[in-house]
C-alpha cells in the first residue's frame, strides 16, 4: 500500500493502541470511521464531476489504452525526429536492408546504377601532404 507490509502494518496499530490507550480508542475509531466516509463521499463527488463535465463515464475508459508501459520511447523519439519520408525509408530498411541500402546508394536492385537517382555530389579531396584549412573563428 504505502511501501508498508503486514508485520509492519502489525507493529504500528500495536504502537498506535498502546500511545492512544484503551480510554480515548472509541473516540479515535469513531473520528478513523469519519474519515474514511468523507473520502468515499469526495471520490464518488470527483467521478459524478468528471461524468458531468467530460461527458465521460469512468467505468467506460479502457485504461489499458492509456498505461504509458504500453509505449516504446525509441519509436516515439523516431517518429518525433524523423519526416514522414524518413519513417518510411526506416520502415523499408528493417523490411528489406539490401534493397533499401542500394536504393540509397543510387542502385536498383540487382546493383546496377539506377537510371533516375540523381548523381551524388562531388567531394573534393586533399592531396597527400596538404593539410586541412583551418578557420580560427569557428572553434
Amino acid at each position: 500500500m504505502f511501501g508498508i507490509n503486514t508485520p509492519e502494518l502489525v507493529l504500528i496499530i500495536v504502537v498506535a493502541l498502546l500511545v492512544i490507550g484503551p480510554t480515548r480508542l472509541p473516540g479515535y475509531v469513531e473520528k478513523l470511521k469519519n474519515l474514511i466516509r468523507e473520502v468515499r463521499r469526495m471520490a464518488s463527488g470527483a467521478r459524478e464531476t468528471i461524468k458531468e463535465e467530460a461527458g465521460l463515464d469512468i467505468d467506460d475508459i479502457d485504461w489499458k489504452k492509456l498505461d504509458p508501459r504500453q509505449y516504446d520511447p525509441r519509436r516515439i523519439i523516431r517518429e518525433a525526429l524523423l519526416d514522414d519520408d524518413d519513417v518510411n525509408a526506416f520502415n523499408s530498411l528493417k523490411a528489406a536492408p539490401g534493397a533499401a541500402i542500394a536504393s540509397m546508394m543510387g542502385k536498383d536492385s540487382d546493383g546496377k546504377p539506377a537510371e533516375s537517382t540523381p548523381a551524388a555530389p562531388a567531394v573534393e579531396r586533399l592531396a597527400e601532404g596538404q593539410r586541412a584549412p583551418f578557420d580560427l573563428e569557428a572553434t
